[in-house]
């Protein structure tokens, strides 16, 4: 039997030397929708004083630091302490995702390998994460968009952008082929698509899609500024929203 998303076990593993512990609550909320964390363990080498953030986010979240001395220099200890545990993690925790927290590409095969044995994969890293590593996670989410402001740790380019308007969304060709190509496959003969199938489709084929890279909280939000598509809503008998369609809007002759 399916384990419901929200009693999912989780395995949260964080890559120190890759994270910034300014988003810790943030990024804990997030991965609560997901599951439950059961399993938070974050990698360095706490004898460095860069580490000092994660020390203190470790304590307010009851994550467990994991010690991993960097043995020579320009090689990664802490990569390989995290893939190791990963690993060991599969084979004797009964887990249903794993979240990785990183923007490094060396995660890319521990990515695919989990997911081969079944489990989901969410990815969280930065906007430089490779797009290899984001393509090998179910969902990706980039830190960003956790931010809803600048703490003082944070360098300023990190602040969050302004919401994007109609004329840029219309202009990002990705965008606009990925909300074409989910409604398409999920449309009825009137082209009308329910809008929760069209984000399903569209998360297949781009792990990293979120209508908050755009500022916008909601797909439903994101798809009505676009100005391009038509939005229906269902409602029930207690004003509820009960299901949304869209479609593209046709060209009146």
């Amino acid at each position: 039997m399916p384990v419901p998303i929200e009693s999912a076990k989780l395995a949260v593993l964080i890559d120190a030397d890759n994270a910034s512990p300014g988003v810790s609550d943030a990024l804990l909320a997030e991965i609560a929708k997901y599951g439950v964390a059961s399993v938070k363990r974050v990698y360095g080498d706490w004898t460095t004083p860069n580490l000092r953030g994660w020390k203190e986010a470790a304590n307010v979240h009851a994550i467990q630091p994991i010690q991993q001395f960097a043995y020579t220099t320009g090689k990664n200890a802490t990569d390989s302490a995290l893939i190791i545990d990963a690993m060991d993690l599969l084979y004797t925790e009964r887990l249903q995702g794993f979240c990785l927290v990183s923007s490094d590409s060396d995660f890319t095969r521990l990515a695919s390998r989990l997911r081969e044995s079944g489990v989901i994969v969410y990815g969280f890293g930065e906007r430089k994460t490779p797009q290899a590593f984001v393509s090998a996670c179910d969902k990706f989410v980039y830190m960003d968009v956790l931010r809803s402001q600048t703490s003082p740790d944070e360098p300023e380019q990190e602040k969050p952008a302004a919401r994007s308007g109609a004329k840029e969304l219309r202009g990002d060709a990705r965008l606009m082929n990925l909300l074409r190509t989910g409604i398409e496959a999920a449309s009825d003969d009137e082209g009308w698509a329910n809008l929760g199938t069209v984000g399903s489709h569209i998360a297949k084929q781009s792990p990293d899609f979120d209508p908050r890279n755009w500022r916008y909280t909601k797909l439903v939000d994101l798809v009505g500024a676009i100005g391009l598509f038509e939005v229906e809503r269902e409602t029930g008998a207690d004003g509820r929203t009960k299901s949304i369609r869209v479609r593209e809007k046709r060209k009146r002759s």
